[in-house]
């Protein structure tokens, strides 16, 4: 059974102190969340957002996929841990889905193998994730071009290392 364990000077009510007490909803909300989420190293958050109406909203995704049970684990991790007599809010816990858009460079290393629509500044590609560096993916891809020499075309692969920070959006292509 999962459970969260206040870290060492944690207050909560009355016996807060000041600076604990100042923090805003949605910074202790967070440092819950952060809390949960060191307990469980393979789970990492893939957004997270407090709506003006206290709706907390948090996308998880893990190393190895998301369960069920690991939702329900970090949201007791913040819900338990907040009362609702001092604000009232609403919190939905989510995995990320197979189409969503990959947020995160550790979302990588669970698609190797599979397709993948990068866009950059320059282009927008289809191509296969091969391979997940420490700053950027390879992919390789396969095109319809003009020979070099005579009519028609020949198919020409490419493979190439894209870095994250050239990444504008990268999502998972489905294909049956």
């Amino acid at each position: 059974m999962h459970r969260f364990i206040k870290p060492k000077g944690f207050y909560e009510g009355a016996n807060a102190p000041s600076f604990i007490t100042k923090m805003t909803f949605k910074d202790q909300v967070k440092a819950l969340l952060d809390q949960g989420l060191h307990d469980r190293p393979d789970l990492f958050l893939v957004e997270f957002e407090v709506l003006d109406n206290h709706k907390i909203y948090i996308v998880l995704d893990g190393d190895n996929g998301v369960t069920l049970q690991d939702c329900i684990d970090i949201s007791r991790a913040v819900e338990h841990n907040l009362d609702r007599e001092t604000q009232d809010f609403s919190l939905e816990v989510s995995s990320a889905g197979a189409t969503s858009p990959i947020t995160n460079p550790r979302q990588y290393n669970k698609n190797v193998g599979r397709f993948l629509e990068i866009q950059t500044k320059e282009e927008k590609i289809e191509a296969e994730l091969v391979e997940v560096q420490s700053d950027g993916i390879r992919l390789t891809w396969s095109t319809r071009e003009p020979k070099k020499t005579g009519k028609g075309k020949e198919t020409v692969t490419h493979d190439r290392v894209f870095p994250f920070s050239e990444i504008i959006k990268s999502q998972v292509i489905i294909k049956f």
